[in-house]
């Protein structure tokens, strides 16, 4: 059976964010492209008021394990289903997430004021401070693949050693020297890693 792979975008909210990055995965393998209603320049749909909502939409499309890839506000929805439904959670990539971390200990810039100027339209409950509450990451229990560019203001590479070091205990921390949020380039970093990761695993299983 294809592997099935769910790809969860940040804030943006668009569903074109990682297809650069799964163009590049394995043609026979199953993606699913999330965009978020209400969010970025997506349309708005009365049923999406919470990211507790967003986590059921994005449940309610899980038939069997899968691998989640999410970036920024995404890797906030990943891990909570993470936390929450771990038998439908194969293998988790998280990358420049806050992931339910206390981000401004963290020297993380604020990016609630640039976000309003360049998506004017989109839902209030976005700012909502229940969203950034911390989570109980410790009990993530899926391989965990933390990848942060350093040269990203809004989740600094502090974020992703101390998921790494304090917090996902299957959690394995990459940095990618020169990038921020970029999407093609966190892609395609994304990719190379846990490429590499599959063929280090094979050769353990000969």
């Amino acid at each position: 059976m294809a592997r099935r792979v769910f790809f969860l975008p940040g804030t943006g909210a668009s569903p074109d964010f990682w297809k650069p990055a799964g163009a590049l995965l394995p043609a026979e393998w199953s993606k699913i492209y999330f965009g978020w209603p209400g969010l970025g320049h997506q349309p708005h749909d009365p049923a999406i008021g919470s990211f507790d909502d967003l986590v059921r939409m994005v449940v309610a499309r899980i038939e069997r394990p899968v691998d989640l890839v999410a970036q920024s506000m995404g890797g906030v929805i990943a891990s909570r289903i993470a936390i929450d439904h771990p038998g439908l959670v194969r293998r988790l990539v998280l990358t420049v997430t806050s992931g339910g971390v206390d981000m401004a200990t963290m020297g993380a810039s604020d990016w609630r004021a640039d976000y309003r100027r360049l998506f004017p339209n989109a839902a209030e409950w976005v700012y909502a401070p229940r969203n950034a509450a911390p989570l109980p990451v410790e009990r993530i229990a899926a391989p965990t693949l933390l990848l942060w560019g350093d040269k990203d203001p809004i989740s600094p590479v502090a974020v992703g050693r101390h998921l790494a070091q304090h917090a996902v205990d299957h959690g394995e921390e990459v940095g990618l020297a020169g990038l921020g949020r970029d999407g093609q380039g966190i892609g395609r970093g994304a990719v190379g890693v846990a490429q590499r990761r599959e063929r280090r695993a094979a050769r353990k299983r000969r």
